[in-house]
C-alpha cells in the first residue's frame, strides 16, 4: 500500500479547518492545522506537509505573501489555494507566485480531492468554476488611479504586486515596517479602497495591467 500524502490546512475558521479534515481524512493525512499565517513555514520545516491547504485572507498575513515565502522554508511542500474569492485575477496572481493550485469554497468535495491529487503529481490545477481567463486589464483605469498616488506611493503598489510582505518591502526602501504601514493606509484611501486585501488585489492588477502593456 502506497504511503499517504500529507496535508497541512491553513484557514482562520475553526469549523471550516475541521470540515476539510472530516472530508479528506479517508485518503490523506491531515498532520496539522493552523489558522494563522505566521506559523506556517515552521511548520511545514517540522512536519514537511506534502501540501498546504491555503486560505488568502488569513488575520496576520497575506496568504498571497505567505506564498512566496513558503518556497524558501520547505521548497518541496506544494500549495494549494482554498478561498472564499472566487477570482480569476487573485488565481493568476497566487499561481505566480508560485502556488500549483486555486480552487474556490464553493466547489465540491470530489473536485477538491482531484486538485490535490493534481497538485501531488505536479500539475497545476484551476478549478473551472473561475471561468476564463480575461481577455486584458484596464490599464487606462489603473494608471489614472496611479496618478492620484504619490511616486514613493506608487513605488509600494508596484512592490506589494510583486507579493512582497510589509517586512520585505521596508528592508528594500530602507524604512521601517511602520512607516509602509501608514502608507498602505494612504495609499487606500487615496484610491477609496476599503481593506488590505482589495489593496493587495489592486496592485496585482497592476503588476499584470504593466507586464501585459510591455508585452504588446
Amino acid at each position: 500500500m502506497s504511503e499517504r500524502a500529507k496535508l497541512l490546512l491553513v484557514d482562520d475558521h475553526p469549523l471550516v479547518l475541521e470540515g476539510f479534515r472530516l472530508e479528506l481524512m479517508d485518503e490523506f493525512d491531515v498532520v496539522g492545522m493552523l489558522a494563522t499565517g505566521a506559523e506556517v513555514p515552521a511548520t511545514c520545516r517540522r512536519l514537511h506537509p506534502d501540501v498546504v491547504l491555503l486560505d488568502l485572507c488569513l488575520p496576520d498575513l497575506s496568504g498571497l505573501e505567505l506564498i512566496t515565502e513558503l518556497h524558501g522554508a520547505s521548497p518541496e511542500t506544494r500549495v494549494l489555494v482554498v478561498t472564499m474569492h472566487n477570482d480569476r485575477v487573485l488565481a493568476d496572481a497566487a499561481l505566480q507566485a508560485g502556488a500549483m493550485g486555486f480552487i474556490p469554497k464553493d466547489a465540491e468535495v470530489a473536485e477538491l480531492k482531484c486538485a490535490i491529487r493534481e497538485v501531488l503529481q505536479g500539475h497545476q490545477y484551476v478549478s473551472p468554476l473561475l471561468g476564463k481567463r480575461p481577455p486584458h486589464y484596464s490599464g487606462m483605469n489603473l494608471a489614472f488611479d496611479l496618478t492620484r498616488l504619490t511616486p514613493r506611493q506608487q513605488q509600494i503598489v508596484r512592490l506589494l504586486g510583486d507579493g512582497k510582505s510589509t517586512a520585505c518591502i521596508a528592508e528594500e526602501l530602507h524604512v521601517s515596517p511602520n512607516t509602509i504601514t501608514f502608507h498602505r493606509v494612504r495609499i487606500r484611501k487615496a484610491l477609496g479602497i476599503h481593506s488590505e486585501w482589495a489593496l493587495m488585489r489592486y496592485a496585482m492588477v497592476v503588476r499584470m495591467s504593466e507586464e501585459e502593456g510591455q508585452r504588446q
